[in-house]
């Protein structure tokens, strides 16, 4: 896959589809062949395949710095928790499988609250979806989790006075995902997997058509 082809809308599109429950790559593999591209091609092209190959690594590693970054402020930890959960709702596969599971779980104890969270049905035309689908989670929209996760996780960042902190713990974050992104040679296995996901991805466009 030519990674050089991609743009930065391509790349934020598949992450955002794509399933984030995966796990993320061993140490040994992480943290191995370190090289500086030769040109500003190649970096563009090695930067976005890092990005998605590696992409649970990169999340875990921000969320750990950012937890450094709040031992001695608890509420700022359970405000990075919900800007976290923000920002993964974001992504369509994290945002169904959440609601999927939560809805399950309702199912237990309250089938008729479970009932109610199940995601509005879209009407078909001929075989044919005659819209595309919106993403709901629990039943209500995702747009409607994604606000209330910011607005609570907002003002507990100004209640415990961690903007400050939690900025410069989130660029430390993503200057190390940068930083390693540029520098880590992307392996055969990293190509082939990319390769294989997009195959997938172009084999289930055609199927719907």
């Amino acid at each position: 896959m030519d990674w050089g082809n991609v743009t930065v809308e391509d790349l934020v599109d598949a992450l955002r589809e794509v399933d984030w429950s995966s796990p993320p790559r061993p140490p040994s593999e992480f943290f191995s062949r370190f090289t500086v591209p030769k040109s500003f091609a190649k970096w563009d092209s090695r930067l976005k395949c890092n990005l998605y190959y590696y992409r649970t690594n990169y999340f875990i590693m921000i969320v750990v710095i950012l937890g450094l970054g709040f031992l001695t402020r608890p509420l700022a930890i359970f405000s990075a928790l919900l800007t976290a959960l923000s920002v993964a709702f974001l992504n369509d596969s994290f945002a169904g499988s959440f609601s999927e599971k939560a809805t399950r779980t309702t199912r237990r104890f309250s089938p008729q609250l479970a009932a109610k969270m199940r995601p509005p049905l879209t009407p078909v035309i001929r075989g044919r979806p005659s819209s595309k689908r919106a993403i709901h989670v629990c039943g209500q929209p995702r747009w409607l989790f994604v606000l209330t996760c910011s607005l609570v996780s907002f003002a507990l960042w100004y209640i415990s006075c961690g903007l400050f902190t939690v900025s410069l713990a989130l660029l430390i974050g993503l200057l190390a995902t940068v930083l390693h992104a540029s520098l880590r040679t992307p392996n055969l296995k990293a190509r082939l997997n990319t390769f294989r996901e997009e195959f997938r991805a172009v084999w289930r466009n055609y199927s719907e058509i």
